[in-house]
């Protein structure tokens, strides 16, 4: 708990509440699962908010029919279209009208289509949602605001819908960021975002709406936020990364171990307010790092973590810390293979910090 509250920053507020509904997640996970897509763990996440808490809104472009993603399918026939409505195409006011209803005890689940178009809504996200509860003392606030917005790549999308843009929001104390990286992890999340206290931006992989599958409890169920997770122990180098690019990420440490690496594979999930003590722990251990994010490498988020890490471990550090990202360009069509941070970058980028 101690933990939680350190991590909880500014602008932000923690409710004991939370702890209580979190501790469903160990008996959740024993109970029935269904092997899903992550489309429908989302789309199951959001059955259950609205079942358990009749003051739950969805609303967006195009959720009433299932979204153009199909993450809302049957949400308007169970829940009726007052709960669950199109809006018109203005991200700004879809955000805005989010933030009132959220400011009047509700919980406001907001879709935004593509990531990419969330830009429109900046200002609402970041001088209104991320700052209502600070400018009034903690007399109001707008905790029951979740933002949806699937983003990175998808293999076709161009440079209007591949986008990472997760390291902007990071930027600005008073909301939170997540991102999931399977069906399982997606439903827990999303949850725990619907019901925290605070407003959250959650960016859900598109990439993996149908690729990913996973056996998901079909139960209520939560999963921690601002705790990361190790998937894969190691001893000589730790990787670090989330949403999509952990399997890839998992591939290269694969790969790695036939050479006789070993490495230790870190999910942030949360990534504000993020899991230093985790990170830290492994680099301590590991003396290596390396960060792995779609979003271009300059100003990407990679380099707190990066900065961060330095500040709390450099007489640990046996090699500089390595970034393997996107590249400083718009989002590529045809050259996105060569945009992308794959898993022989990745594998490269291991091979020369450990032989550093």
């Amino acid at each position: 708990m101690a933990a939680c509250l350190r991590r909880c920053g500014k602008g932000l507020s923690f409710s004991i509440s939370n702890l209580r509904l979190l501790s469903t997640v160990s008996q959740g996970l024993q109970e029935n699962v269904k092997s899903v897509n992550l489309c429908t763990a989302i789309n199951q996440a959001l059955h259950v908010a609205m079942e358990s808490d009749p003051r739950s809104y969805v609303f967006g472009e195009d959720v009433g029919f299932g979204g153009v993603f199909r993450c809302t399918t049957g949400l308007a026939d169970r829940f009726g279209k007052k709960r669950v409505f199109n809006t018109p195409l203005c991200e700004q006011g879809i955000v805005g009208f989010g933030i009132g209803l959220a400011a009047m005890d509700n919980r406001a689940i907001v879709e935004i289509q593509f990531a990419d178009y969330i830009y429109p809504a900046f200002d609402q996200i970041v001088n209104e949602a991320a700052k209502f509860r600070y400018r009034s003392g903690n007399q109001y606030n707008c905790g029951g605001l979740t933002i949806r917005a699937p983003y990175g790549a998808v293999g076709h999308g161009g440079h209007y819908h591949s986008q990472s843009p997760e390291a902007f929001f990071c930027h600005v104390p008073g909301i939170k960021v997540v991102i999931p990286r399977s069906p399982r992890q997606a439903k827990g999340l999303l949850l725990s975002c619907i019901r925290d206290p605070n407003p959250v931006v959650f960016f859900e992989p598109k990439w993996l709406y149908r690729l990913a599958v996973e056996e998901v409890p079909e139960n209520d169920y939560m999963l921690p936020l601002s705790q990361a997770e190790v998937i894969r122990e190691g001893s000589d180098i730790t990787l670090v990364g989330w949403g999509a690019q952990l399997s890839v990420m998992e591939q290269a440490c694969i790969d790695a171990e036939k050479d006789g690496i070993s490495c230790e594979l870190i999910d942030l999930k949360t990534l504000i307010p993020w899991d230093k003590e985790t990170v830290e722990a492994s680099v301590r251990k590991t003396g290596r790092l390396l960060i792995s994010h779609e979003a271009p490498v300059t100003g990407g988020f990679g380099a707190e973590i990066s900065a961060s890490i330095v500040e709390r471990c450099f007489l640990r550090l046996e090699a500089p810390v390595a970034r393997v990202c996107g590249l400083d360009t718009p989002f590529p069509l045809v050259f996105e293979p060569f945009y992308m941070p794959t898993k022989n970058k990745i594998i490269d980028a291991i091979k020369s910090t450990v032989n550093y």
